[in-house]
């Protein structure tokens, strides 16, 4: 186990002594005080534990184009774009999240506790965001691909310009964004929620009652009739 104080080295240190660890190996930073950019750039399976509040772009461009990654649990809230351009592993923040959760992640899975603010998923290319609680406006904003679980509620503005990407909410929705509609539930969308719960353990959430939220792929091509809306 390595054990880094924040206080008494610097982000710069922090992160190469991250980079220097072999698979498997596993890390515990202290006294992080909100610093930014805590534990990014990593691409090896290591586990990573921030022992309080960390600040914006805590594991922001981990993981490996094969999907592999580290694993980091943040032991507090966390700024913004936690798990920005992830491509694997996984960040669990144990409290809530500012704005741009997991913003362009292309794999690996960010989940948070706690609830989310503005933004969350934003341009989400392929990876996955779990949100225990609520989230912000705009969450899913221009969301390309991949899946966007909410057990609380959601803001207005929901899946605003959404493409391939998937969302689904446990409790209520403010409003829809652009070109975004709910729809049939299917019973592969129950499995796929199912396994997030199990995944994250967020058990308050009936896979049977989420609502589905996708793209009615009007603005795919620009067209006239829709101008008003781009």
């Amino acid at each position: 186990m390595e054990a880094l104080n924040c206080e008494e080295v610097s982000v710069r240190e922090v992160n190469a002594v991250l980079r220097r660890l072999a698979r498997g190996d596993e890390a515990r930073l202290t006294h992080p005080g909100g610093r930014h950019n805590l534990a990014v750039g990593l691409a090896t399976p290591v586990s990573v534990t921030i022992e309080g509040n960390g600040g914006y772009f805590v594991g922001g461009l981990c993981g490996a184009s094969d999907g592999t990654g580290p694993d980091i649990v943040v032991h507090g809230f966390v700024g913004w774009s936690v798990g920005e351009n992830l491509m694997g592993g996984s960040i669990r923040v144990c409290g809530s999240a500012s704005e741009s959760v997991g913003s362009s992640a292309r794999g690996g899975l960010v989940s948070v506790e706690g609830h989310a603010s503005l933004r969350a998923g934003i341009s989400l290319k392929g990876g996955t965001l779990a949100i225990a609680g609520d989230a912000g406006a705009m969450t899913g904003f221009m969301a390309q691909a991949g899946t966007i679980l909410i057990g609380g509620d959601a803001g207005h503005g929901l899946g605003d310009s959404i493409y391939e990407a998937v969302i689904y909410v446990g409790g209520s929705i403010a409003s829809f964004g652009a070109d975004a509609r709910e729809e049939e539930l299917t019973d592969d969308d129950v499995l796929e929620v199912k396994r997030l719960v199990a995944c994250t353990g967020f058990d308050h959430i009936d896979p049977n009652r989420v609502r589905r939220v996708a793209s009615a792929r009007q603005l795919y091509h620009f067209t006239t009739d829709h101008h008003a809306l781009y």
